[in-house]
């Protein structure tokens, strides 16, 4: 049986080239259906990606009860000096306690090549201990800004994505001149906002001493509840505590979730029409071939292998189209640099992510496509009557 399988198979596969029209219609549109599936999760991973590296297991992020998020939050200076004495929180290099009260603001700029519709931007008032909080942060172009100054660095995703933030313009930003003075660069969500000292935004902004947040660093990932206890036990604070890579991916679940769904849906429609495409392709080549496989059938082949050299041929076909839409999703998407709004109303810059995971789960949608597009017709190989068959002009 296994020797029938290969004969007939290799028959089938060899007369490929002499009906490649007909085959076309599965590969490109499996290539189709890849490259559209593997472009959007490859999205939601990117996003997702960007925000995750953002955050780390030994940061932890205070916010007032129940905000949810830094925009929504707002701490005063005294719940913010009662913070930095707390439990858990790790000293930095001059024996202080490692903690950085942080403002954000937004901001509005222009998208390259756009005039008309402006783009949300997170602007971050930060202190100097932000930048030890940030180890992997560094400036790739100019300097830092100084203290009490109204100067600003941005992220190399604004200075990819917007207008008027190259180094040394100004910006007009709520009644007051900001000079760009610094590119920075994290590889994470920070790529994705512009900062300046806490002080001077304080004052431009109209928030007294008031912060958004503060980010501290946490003597090891299990000193956050020793934390979270001793801010929960003081009458005086309202506060909520989240490690730093748990707030982050939580600001992606609802993107991520839309997106899969989004990834379902389309996949599943284009799937339906994929299949349809198969099965008139399979079909047209098995009625082409009607006398061939009777007349294998009369002289000893059986059913079974005729059914399954019509299935690989359909699998093969569909892996074709598969691998063909799975490089152009590389090609065409992976590491594409975009700009999104997040969970705050602000624009986060990022990178699609074409990984192999995604190209491996590509792959097997489409041999499952071709495996159910090729069935029928296979079947309707096997069980044609032989006399019937030979008769058929």
């Amino acid at each position: 049986m296994l020797g029938q399988i290969f004969a007939i198979t290799g028959l089938n596969l060899r007369s490929l080239p002499q009906r490649w029209g007909p085959s076309l219609v599965i590969v490109i549109g499996l290539a189709g259906v890849v490259a559209v599936f593997t472009a959007l999760l490859a999205m939601a991973q990117g996003f997702a990606s960007t925000l995750r590296e953002a955050g780390r297991e030994d940061n932890a992020l205070v916010m007032r009860g129940g905000s949810g998020a830094e925009l929504n939050s707002g701490l005063g200076g005294d719940a913010v000096n009662l913070i930095r004495l707390a439990p858990g929180i790790r000293k930095g290099e001059d024996g202080e306690p490692l903690a950085a009260g942080e403002l954000i603001v937004i901001a509005e700029l222009f998208k390259k090549g756009e005039t008309v519709n402006g783009a949300n931007v997170t602007l971050r008032g930060v202190e100097a201990a932000s930048f030890a909080l940030r180890p992997q942060l560094r400036i790739v172009e100019g300097r830092r800004f100084k203290e009490g100054l109204r100067e600003i660095i941005v992220g190399a995703g604004v200075a990819r994505q917007f207008e008027g933030v190259a180094l040394g313009q100004v910006l007009r930003m709520r009644g007051s001149d900001w000079t760009v003075v610094g590119v920075f660069e994290a590889g994470d969500a920070n790529d994705s906002e512009m900062w300046a000292d806490l002080g001077a935004a304080q004052s431009a902004f109209g928030r007294g001493n008031s912060v958004s947040a503060v980010r501290v660093g946490l003597e090891s990932p299990e000193a956050i509840e020793t934390l979270r206890t001793a801010l929960a036990a003081d009458p005086r604070l309202s506060t909520e505590v989240l490690q730093e890579r748990a707030y982050y991916n939580s600001q992606t679940q609802q993107f991520r979730a839309m997106v899969t769904v989004l990834a379902g849906v389309v996949t599943l429609i284009m799937a339906l029409g994929a299949i349809f495409a198969a099965l008139n392709t399979m079909y047209a080549a098995v009625a082409t071939r009607t006398r061939e496989i009777a007349t294998l059938r009369a002289i000893g082949f059986g059913g079974f292998p005729v059914l399954v050299s019509v299935m690989v041929e359909a699998v093969v076909l569909a892996l074709i189209g598969g691998l063909l839409g799975a490089f152009l999703a590389w090609a065409l998407f992976d590491n594409l640099s975009v700009s999104t709004l997040g969970q705050s109303f602000t624009q986060v810059v990022f990178a699609f992510q074409v990984s192999l995971g995604l190209v491996l789960a590509g792959l097997v949608i489409a041999v499952v496509i071709g495996f159910i597009g090729g069935l029928l017709p296979a079947v309707r190989a096997a069980r044609v009557p032989v006399t019937t068959a030979l008769r058929t002009q």
